[in-house]
């Protein structure tokens, strides 16, 4: 089955080259050029991955990310940004609305299709997230094959590589990751990304757990899952 992105551009000589690669490599692709417009258009189509401009008509990208992962039909659909800028401050505050990369303008045909096939391998479902693993650390639950994590009656809102990242933490609760581990296990060794990316995730899994104090920063080594209790798994 050939997968659908759709692509949120309003340049038309960005746009274009765009279609033009994603097609000839197998995908499927719908343009908009709106940021409003594209909302029903992405609800309607279900793609498998949107490539979102900042800078777009109606509504600019960023705010077009906080609705997608405010509305449960597009929640799960990954979002690479497109930024003109190489402005490490629009990259982080769109990874902490859910975004899981960034492309910077001028990108190369190699760079982007990089960046789509890697989102689209940790994206899917049907990886080792399936593994039919549920993990409880104290009041924390991460239940693998629902796709789900709460802390006490607190469901988590996460994106797919915050739940990875919460998964491997708590199927290892005490041991320390490095950001480079962390990487590995959640997006991907090959993925393109800043210096920084893993502490954004772990920032914006820290505030919805509202437990900031849960996942530990050991400074020079990485993060670790903080329990004086047992890890329990069922099948």
């Amino acid at each position: 089955m050939r997968r659908r992105i759709v692509i949120v551009e309003d340049e038309r000589d960005i746009s274009e080259p765009l279609e033009y690669c994603l097609e000839s490599n197998g995908f499927d692709v719908i343009t908009v050029a709106d940021g409003v417009q594209c909302l029903d258009i992405i609800r309607r189509s279900q793609p498998h991955l949107v490539l979102l401009d900042i800078m777009i008509p109606g509504i600019d990208g960023f705010e077009v990310c906080r609705r997608m992962k405010s509305d449960t039909s597009c929640k799960p659909i990954p979002i690479i940004m497109l930024t003109a800028k190489d402005d490490q401050t629009d990259v982080v505050l769109g990874l902490g609305l859910g975004a899981d990369d960034y492309v910077t303008k001028p990108f190369s045909t190699k760079e982007l299709l990089a960046r789509v096939a890697a989102v689209l391998n940790r994206g899917s479902l049907q990886d080792d997230l399936g593994s039919g693993k549920r993990f409880e650390v104290g009041d924390l639950v991460v239940d693998s094959e629902r796709f789900e994590a709460s802390w006490g009656d607190h469901r988590l809102s996460l994106t797919v590589t915050e739940f990875k990242i919460l998964r491997c933490l708590a199927e290892n609760p005490g041991c320390v990751f490095t950001r480079d581990d962390l990487l590995g296990k959640s997006i991907g060794e090959h993925a393109f990304v800043i210096d920084r990316n893993i502490d954004v995730h772990i920032r914006s899994i820290r505030k919805k757990l509202q437990q900031p104090d849960l996942i530990a920063t050991i400074r020079g080594v990485g993060y670790r899952l903080e329990t004086d209790q047992n890890i329990t798994h069922k099948s």
